[in-house]
């Protein structure tokens, strides 16, 4: 269900020309929750286009779930056409098992803008929070509230999964 409210795979780039306005599509991936946030950036002025979650349910068969993440994802793209994509990395987990779910998440968005022809960007958590709070220790409510600023909204975005997405498409916006 989809609701909304550096390293690179592609060979080439689709940006022309720096002063060209560039959509990004950010993505937190999870099993359950993949957060999304899609911003505009227009010569380093920093928009809010769209951002939300595709959530899918527990018990559902893995495999169909993964279906689930790319198909939703592959609407966003045929809908908001961004530029790039740009994906946070895998940093650690205590769990094995949701180590893996995630990786799964992630491969499946990777695979999914690849077919779709999109330059892919990662970034680790890290990259993420110096990127958009200049402290790459900053705590989520920190970053969170870098997001509010960074794109004039009146609130801080919800869930946090896509509040996350939003970061990693600033930090996208800030790298490239």
């Amino acid at each position: 269900m989809l609701f909304s409210k550096k390293k690179t795979y592609q060979a080439h780039s689709t940006f022309s020309d720096k002063r060209d306005s560039k959509v990004i599509l950010g993505i937190d991936p999870g099993l359950a929750t993949t957060g999304f946030g899609i911003i505009n950036n227009d010569r380093g002025k920093l928009s809010l286009i769209d951002y939300g979650c595709i959530t899918t349910k527990a018990g559902v068969p893995r495999a169909q779930r993964l279906k689930q993440i790319s198909e939703e994802l592959t609407k966003l793209i045929i809908k908001q056409k961004p530029k790039v994509i740009a994906v946070e990395q895998l940093f650690f987990y205590n769990n094995a098992k949701t180590a893996f779910a995630v990786g799964e998440a992630r491969g499946v968005v990777i695979l999914t803008a690849c077919q779709n022809r999109l330059p892919i960007y990662e970034y680790t958590p890290l990259q993420v929070k110096q990127a958009v709070s200049a402290y790459g220790k900053a705590s989520k409510l920190q970053v969170q509230r870098m997001v509010k600023l960074l794109l004039n909204l009146k609130e801080i975005p919800k869930p946090d999964d896509a509040a996350d997405a939003l970061a990693v498409a600033i930090c996208c916006a800030n790298s490239i």
